[in-house]
């Protein structure tokens, strides 16, 4: 099991350690707000990853349907 590039005995350690620092009776609930952050994290990057991949489809398909009003912009551009 490797999460994060972090194997099984080393989250072991870290919960070890968080067992010691925080004590049995906080761990749970530090661990639902650590749930809690990582999912809204992820939520937000597939958010990103979805809009980023509309904006790209918007612009291929434009590029697609008429290259070439954007090709003589360029070579006027180049050009003057």
């Amino acid at each position: 099991m490797n999460v994060f590039g972090i194997g099984l005995p080393e989250m072991a350690v870290i919960a070890a350690v968080g067992l010691l620092v925080f004590g049995p009776k906080r761990l749970p609930e530090l661990g639902r707000t650590l749930g809690k952050t990582l999912k809204g994290f992820q939520s937000a990057s597939k958010e990103f990853e979805n809009e980023f991949r509309k904006a790209v489809d918007t612009v291929e398909a434009e590029v697609k349907s008429d290259p070439q009003p954007q090709l003589k912009a360029e070579d006027e551009q180049a050009a003057g």
